[in-house]
């Protein structure tokens, strides 16, 4: 039998099924008209942003990373609530702008960027985050083009990374950003042909759960946007400093401390460079902020014996849940929390693997989990869900049943 990851505490009450948002998952599923299902609970993302604002006060801007969960009612919410979106596409920036962003507050970020790209953002008074000479050469000519004057931060490929990071965007060659030896010279040049200097995005790598990488890495990074400032021979007038807060997934996993890194940060931006004293500080989050409000619910429709081995069958899987699959970055397969949703107040009884409908052995949602026992018609609820999970699955894999989503 094999662990699972812990369940996000909000979601641990009593009852004879699991609730969200005060809902029992039956009639959160009923509403929808069927499973697979996607449901996200407001309360669990407000409570996340209150601790942001209760641990950093108004000393640093919170930016939601709105790659993580792009689904737009949460997009909505997500606006009324945070200081700026971060988007990775034009597709991003257009759902960002439909949903009621201010352009003034919006970034766009990521390598390949189209000319088309770049003439929207432009337009629209996005601010975009350079990733090459080459981009910002683009960018300059498009700008004179449309005879707008562009909003231009550089993203920095710093000389150091996260440690521990599970995934590292900074450090060493890299396709993201432009490293930081020629930054300096590249933000000359961009002031020089006009354009509205925004500052640095500096972002070294993501899911991480040890404060003190983290404390190290934002130390590094203020005291590297303040001599790429002092070299360039201009204050930013806002470092993003990207995130990397990470989310307890497996067995064993314990949560951030953020109190201990917006202790050290702030301490930090109290005693930073003088270049950087009428600059303005972002962190930028997607998986911390809405990870654990998300609850992928789906149902059992057959239940199997094989070589001893019980297998519980479900009618959605990885084409909607790659990450808890394995699929989305796992060297070695470890277990998202899972539960039977429809007996959350019966003891564990059995063991049992529960798979989804694909025909291929890749199609796990958990391995070898001690459940309670669960039949055909009983609701799997598979936990760590509000990030990457529905946009980034492959969810005509197959073309199974589509998934649905709901805020509650």
């Amino acid at each position: 039998m094999k662990k699972t990851g812990p369940i996000p505490a909000h979601f641990v009450a009593g009852g004879a099924e699991l609730r969200i948002g005060g809902e029992p998952v039956s009639a959160l599923v009923a509403r929808a008209g069927d499973t697979p299902l996607f449901v996200y609970d407001r309360a669990a993302i407000d409570d996340r942003i209150a601790s942001f604002r209760a641990a950093f006060g108004t000393s640093v801007a919170l930016h939601y990373a709105m790659k993580a969960n792009p689904y737009a009612p949460l997009l909505k919410h997500m606006i009324d609530r945070v200081d700026g979106i971060d988007v990775a596409s034009a597709g991003e920036m257009r759902m960002a702008l439909a949903a009621g962003a201010d352009a003034a507050h919006v970034s766009f970020a990521g390598p390949g960027k189209r000319d088309d790209d770049l003439e929207d953002a432009i337009a629209a008074g996005i601010t975009l985050h350079c990733e090459s000479e080459g981009e910002a050469a683009r960018t300059i000519a498009i700008a004179a083009r449309l005879q707008r004057r562009a909003r231009v931060a550089v993203r920095v490929n710093p000389d150091f990374e996260v440690k521990g990071s599970g995934m590292r965007m900074g450090g060493g060659a890299k396709p993201f950003g432009v490293d930081a030896e020629r930054v300096p010279a590249l933000v000359r040049h961009l002031i020089d042909a006009g354009v509205d200097w925004r500052g640095f995005h500096i972002y070294s790598g993501s899911q991480t759960l040890d404060a003190g990488a983290i404390i190290d890495t934002q130390t590094q990074t203020l005291a590297l946007a303040g001599r790429l400032a002092d070299e360039a021979g201009a204050s930013p007038p806002l470092v993003n400093l990207g995130g990397g807060f990470g989310i307890p997934y497996f067995a064993g996993d314990v949560p951030l401390d953020i109190e201990a890194v917006s202790s050290a940060l702030l301490r930090g931006l109290d005693n930073r460079p003088q270049i950087l004293a009428g600059t303005r500080f972002a962190l930028e989050f997607g998986r911390w902020l809405v990870g654990e409000a998300g609850v992928y619910l789906t149902r059992i429709v057959d239940r199997k014996i094989s070589h001893g081995r019980t297998y519980l069958v479900t009618d959605g899987g990885l084409q909607h849940q790659l990450a808890a699959s394995g699929n989305f970055g796992q060297v070695i397969r470890r277990n998202f929390p899972v539960a039977i949703a429809s007996r959350w107040d019966r003891e564990p009884t059995e063991a049992a693997t529960i798979v989804g409908c694909l025909c291929t052995p890749l199609d796990i949602l958990g391995d070898d989990v001690v459940v309670p026992d669960a039949d055909v018609g009983d609701l799997v609820a598979v936990f760590l869900a509000g990030a990457y999970g529905l946009s980034a699955s492959p969810q005509t894999f197959l073309s199974q049943h589509s998934a649905s989503e709901m805020l509650v």
